[in-house]
Order: structure tokens, then sequence, then C-alpha cells
């Protein structure tokens, strides 16, 4: 996107010349803003214009306070202020008979350029000798300075009316514009923390050159504005605790590696999250009552991919920590203990590290190498791992002796069966299991009919797996409805979508082996039809069976995926598995469960947000620190209220915001994807969906109360407000035009 600010007076057309430039950019098939801010309606007062143009959708309604450019239609405007935030190696134009060799030492770390738009105007009759109209003069000026060519510029007069002289005096000025392309200076510079005003703050009357109001009438108020923050439901509900709104924002104002950074305080995995995550941030999106859930699951995704961030430990520590299980908990608490300088070594009993995230997730939804990307990352902080190393009862015991703390992140290893008379049969496997095998490539199913039991997404993965391993047909059987169903709703519809067909309120009661067709063993499953009944002390629905409603599915393989169970055998008989309680009878070395052990969430992120607490916990048991956890966005404004509260859709201003569609990111096509175990979903190819965010409960610098304030009198200090209660009558309006419930009204 280019910014383009235009200072002039009064009478000179300097909103009309941000039109012109807009409009050669519209004709040319790109979004455009063009505006001004008057102040003052007289012939001579400072006037400034904005103009914004860029490919994609522009969604920013702001005044523009960091220009690419800047064009001055008056010479008495040229100043050291007038460039104040632009950009180094911006353009600045000026209307000036002088060379722009004249102002390079003034102007040193951008480009300039002069044209004496003035005597243009007058040759060619354009307003009056007095106040001569320079800026059909200084379109053709800006069109040779941003290699817009002439015909561009030309058509866009035409397009707004401006022909005979208007043209005349363009094509003028495109030729006689006088380019220095070079600054004088091109040393790194920071042009707007530079801009002399921006410690004291700045108003919209200042921007225009006005003077504040000469009476305080603050003592008239009956209720003054405040500024608050509250809790975006995302920030809330995210399993992890990740500052959604915080990397959608860095996202929207095109930082990645910022978002990135932002993401790796909470958790190591987002590259993992943006494709495994059920998403509950995008069910609880407030935008869903406007045009739709913003794709924070892309988003987080595209972050994780394309950021760059070099983390470090903070500190060197003699503590030496062992965690048991490398899952996703495992390594999110060795993420954050050795950020912070622990010694941290992690047992794995297989021969990969990752847990679930490389034999539980196929490849199609998580390719493996996502995985390693990230793994290596927490690795590089210094994390040692063994694997191949089974833990039980008593080298849990040596490891407490061995360290000063003992995570243990096993996850839920107990396998649930279903009484089906023929379990150990070799045509019976459990869903993880089968996964497992996948994932090493050592089973195939070709021509195969295969039946899944299970609701979950160990029992959409091992369905859409059978498929692409060859089965003549898969079917899913689940014994409540759709809506019961614990797998990630969007890898249901994938489902459906690649061919699988879904027995809803089914229950399998018994299995039997038909005789061999010569080629393989032959099973038939007998289900019978399940009702939802009365809903429980709990709210849920217990299916209830249907009397003779039994039915026959006909099979060669079956896959159980009916959930798991923490395996707590590790653990001295009678200990209670809770998160966050410390296990006893284990020397006197605290040793803490994590994860689906003791939580049973049963999610990627679920687990990651058990890990990152775990670690906090425990650093704070060691170092004696006490470090909290909140759900809050980060403070980087000043507020007067902060709330624990979370902010839903009633309490925005829904009308303020423009419908927009959301991104979905591209996929590979259904009959390419039913036969192959590459990515389905290949991505976000730009940032653009992160300026969907509503930014709930958490300004986002809009600007809007600043320029609606009838008297001018809120200030922008940096990235805060500041209210001049000496003058402010308590209207309101600055909180009636706020879209996100930032500012309120307090009585006095």
């Amino acid at each position: 996107m280019i910014e383009i600010r235009i200072h002039g007076r009064g009478g000179q057309g300097g909103v009309t010349l941000a039109k012109l430039i807009a409009t050669s950019r519209f004709l040319q098939g790109q979004s455009v803003q063009a505006f001004g801010l008057y102040a003052a309606e007289r012939s001579g007062a400072p006037v400034q214009a904005f103009c914004r143009y860029s490919d994609e959708t522009i969604t920013n309604r702001n005044l523009i306070y960091e220009p690419d450019h800047i064009i001055v239609l008056d010479p008495t405007l040229i100043g050291a202020q007038i460039a104040a935030g632009l950009k180094a190696g911006g353009w600045i134009l000026l209307n000036s008979p002088q060379p722009p060799g004249d102002f390079t030492e003034q102007f040193p770390h951008n480009r300039v350029a002069t044209v004496d738009a003035t005597s243009i105007a007058r040759a060619n009759g354009l307003g009056t000798r007095s106040v001569p109209i320079v800026n059909t003069a200084l379109a053709g000026a800006v069109g040779r300075m941003l290699e817009i060519p002439l015909h561009e510029i030309t058509a866009s007069l035409e397009h707004l009316g401006f022909v005979g002289a208007n043209l005349v005096a363009a094509s003028r000025a495109y030729d006689e514009v006088r380019l220095v392309d070079t600054p004088v200076n091109t040393e790194p510079f920071d042009n707007v923390a530079a801009a002399p005003d921006t410690a004291q703050g700045r108003s919209i009357l200042q921007a225009a050159e006005m003077a504040a109001p000469a009476i305080k009438t603050g003592q008239w108020a009956t209720e003054q504005p405040q500024r608050q923050q509250m809790i975006p439901p995302c920030n809330h509900i995210c399993p992890a605790g990740n500052n959604v709104q915080g990397f959608l924002k860095a996202l929207a104002d095109e930082k990645v590696d910022e978002a990135l950074e932002i993401l790796l305080r909470t958790s190591p995995f987002p590259s993992v999250c943006g494709r495994a995550c059920p998403a509950p941030c995008m069910e609880k999106c407030n935008r869903i009552e406007l045009d739709g859930a913003v794709n924070v699951r892309q988003l987080e995704r595209f972050a994780g991919d394309n950021g760059q961030v070099d983390i470090k430990p903070s500190a060197e520590r003699d503590e030496k920590i062992a965690i048991v299980g490398s899952g996703p908990a495992g390594l999110t608490a060795a993420w954050h203990l050795a950020r912070v300088g622990y010694r941290v070594k992690v047992f794995e009993s297989g021969t990969e590290i990752g847990g679930l995230l490389r034999t539980g997730i196929p490849e199609f939804r998580l390719p493996d190498t996502v995985v390693s990307n990230e793994i290596d990352r927490i690795l590089g902080l210094g994390v040692e791992v063994e694997t191949d190393h089974v833990i039980d009862r008593q080298t849990l015991l040596d490891l407490a002796r061995d360290n000063d703390a003992v995570l243990v992140a096993t996850g839920q290893q107990a396998l649930r069966d279903l009484k089906l008379g023929m379990n150990s049969a070799v045509a019976v496997a459990q869903g993880i299991d089968f996964l497992d095998r996948v994932h090493r490539q050592e089973i195939r199913v070709d021509d195969e009919d295969v039946v899944v039991i299970g609701g979950g997404n160990t029992a959409m993965d091992a369905a859409r797996s059978a498929l692409r391993l060859g089965a003549a047909s898969v079917r899913v059987v689940y014994r409540r409805t759709r809506k019961e169903m614990p797998a990630i709703s969007e890898e249901i519809d994938e489902t459906l979508e690649e061919g699988i067909a879904i027995d809803y309120l089914t229950q399998p009661m018994a299995l039997h082996e038909e005789p061999t067709d010569g080629i393989r063993r032959h099973y038939r499953l007998t289900c019978r039809r399940m009702a939802l009944g009365e809903p429980d002390e709990s709210g849920r629905r217990s299916p209830q069976e249907v009397d003779g409603s039994d039915f026959d599915l006909s099979c060669h393989r079956i896959i159980l995926a009916l959930g798991q169970s923490p395996d707590v055998s590790v653990f001295p008989e009678g200990t209670e598995v809770r998160e966050g309680t410390q296990l006893l009878g284990l020397l006197e070395t605290p040793v803490f469960a994590v994860g689906d052990l003791a939580t049973r969430e049963g999610t990627v992120a679920g687990a990651i947000g058990s890990g990152r607490r775990s670690a906090v916990h425990i650093h704070n048991v060691l170092s004696g620190d006490h470090v909290e956890i909140t759900r809050h966005a980060d403070a980087t404004r000043d507020v007067d209220i902060w709330h624990d509260e979370v902010i839903r859709a009633d309490a925005m201003k829904l009308h303020l915001f423009e419908r927009q569609a959301v991104a979905a990111g591209d996929a590979l096509p259904l009959e390419e994807r039913r036969c192959t175990f590459d990515e389905v979903h290949l991505g976000l190819d730009d940032t653009a969906e992160a300026a969907r965010c509503l930014s709930c409960g958490v300004c986002n610098e809009c600007d809007l109360c600043l320029t609606f304030c009838p008297e001018g009198l809120l200030k922008r200090v940096g990235h805060g407000f500041e209210f001049d209660y000496s003058y402010c009558k308590g209207c309101g309006v600055c909180a009636a035009e706020c879209p996100r419930n930032v500012i309120v009204m307090n009585h006095l």
C-alpha cells in the first residue's frame, strides 16, 4: 500500500489532488482512498489531504501519520514539521521554482522533487492570479515522480471532468518536474521518533494548525470519557493461552516476525496449531455476527511458516529438570523452562520425539517436516532428548532423585475397547495403532471395506487415511449425532466431501466372521440404531437402544477410535493425578503431571496450554518467583480501566464495520486429495485476512474518537490517546463513535 499526505491551503485544490491520484489508480483496478482534513473552512487556511492505493482491499480509515510520500502545494508551508513521519527514502514534492538541490540538506533522508506549479497554473488560467489552483499541474508532476504513465494521469483528469487547460497543465508539469532521486543521507532514520510533537501528543486541531478553545468548559461536564480494555473472546478461549488479538494485529500491519514472536511467548507450535487446532477462538469470534469468523487458524499457520525469530535462553540456571514424554505438553514445558535457563532433558519411550504429533495425525493434515521444524526450534535452546527410554515406577524414582523437578507428560496411553466378541481378530485395530502404522508406511488396505468406530479426530483421520491407502469403501459409525461428535467440524466436513459415509446414532454390537472369499477374511458387524434420551444433569443426552433396529455391515477391517484414558501405573498406587498438584511420595523432588495425563482435554492446543502452565508452576516453585498467567491482550496502550470481563458482540458497534468475505486459503482439488497424503490445505497467500480482526475490546488506533471529537480535545500520544478534561464537556461523541467499546462515559 502506498500512502501520500498532501499539505496545502484552502482553495488550492489539495483534496481534489488526492482524488485525482486515487482515480488514476482506481482506473487501473486498485483499491483507493482519498479524503481531506479541513479544519476552518476558509480560503488560505491550512488543509491536509490523504491518498492511499493498493492492490489489496484497503480497510484502514486512519489519518496518515507515516506517509510514503508527501506533496506540498504552498511554498510557505515548507518546513521540517511538514515532513513529520515521512518514511526514509520517500519522495517530498514541493511546489517551488527552486531546484530540488536547494532542499536536499533540509530533507537529507528523502528524495526531493520540485515543480513551479503556481506559474503553470497561472499560465493556463487555472484559478486567479492571487489564488492559482495548482492541483492538476501537481497531478502531472506526481505521475512523473511515481512513474505513473502520463496517459493514466490524463485519464484520471478526464474521468473527473478536468479537460482543456487542466490537461495542458498536467502534461507540462510532467515534463518540467525536477527530481533528485538519491537522498543525501542513506543511513537508517526514524522520522516518526524525530517528529517534534510526538512526546506531548498531537490533536486534530494541531494537525490542521488550529488553536485549542480559549474557554475551559470542563466544569460543565457531568460525565467524562475514559479508555478501558476488555478481554477479546479469542484470547479468553484459546487453550494454549495465545494472545490472538495481538498476533493478528501484527499480521494486519504486515509484521510477520513480530506476530511469530508474540505466538512464541506462549506456544512453540504455531505451525502445528495452524493445522491441527480445533480453533475454539474461531467459534467464539464476535465477527460471526457480522460476516464470519476471522480465519485465525490459517493466520497462525502463516505466522509460523513465514516468520523468522531468533530465540535464546534469557539466563543460565543450575537446576536440572526431567520431562517424561515428548508430546506437545512435554515439549511445550521444555520450551518455556529452557527459555528461562533451566537444564532440561526429555525422555521418550519411542524411537522419535513428538508423540502423537508424529504418529497420531496423518501427513495430509500435519506434514512431518512441519513437526520437525518446530521441534528443532525447541532443541535449539539446548534441550536434550533421550529416545527408546521407557519410564516405569522405579525409573521415575531415579529421575526424582537425580533432578530438581520432574514433569510427567505421557498423555493418554490406555486405549478404550469395545466388546464385539472378536476383538482379538487380526481385522480389528486400534485407531492410534493404525495411524502409527500409516506413519511408518507399514500398511495397505487395497480394495477393503473398512468400518471405523468413533466420532473424534482419530476416527476421521483413520477413515481418511484408509481411503488414501486404497480402501474400496470406508464407513464411520457413531452412537450419537453429528452435534455431539468431538472431531473438528471442518474435518468432519472434509471426511464427508471425500465420499466417506457416516452412520449417526449407530452402536456396534457384535462382530462375526463370514466364510472367506478365497482372498481375505470377511466379517459382518451387527449394529443397532440409537436414539438420544432426555438430558442428564450435565445437559448431555445419552444414547438409548432402539428395540428391533439391528442391521449388519459387511467389512474386511474394523478400526476402533473410541478414545483413550491416562495410564497412571508409573506412579505409586493411590496417587491422585491432577494438573498443578505436586505428586507426593517421590522423595522431596517436586513431581508434576502435565497435559492429557492430568487434564484429559485431548487436543494439541490443550496440551500446549497445560505444558506452559506447568512450566510456570515449576519455575515459581524452584525460583520463588510469582509469575502469573493472564488472558489479557498485551498492555501496549495506556488505558484507565482494566477488565477481566470478556467482550461480547452486543457490546461492539458492528454496524461501523464493513462486511468482508473470509479468506479460506487454497486446498488440493477433491479428486486429487483422495489418493495422496500430500497436505490438503495449502495456506493463505498473504496476511490480508488479519485485517478482518475487530480487535474486540482493545484499541487498534482507528482514530474515530480523535476525528469526531467536536472540540478537538483528544490527543494522540504515541500509541495512546489523552483527554483534555479542562475543556471536555462530556458530550459522549467519542464513546458513541468507538466501535470496540474502548471508550466509555463515567459519571462524575
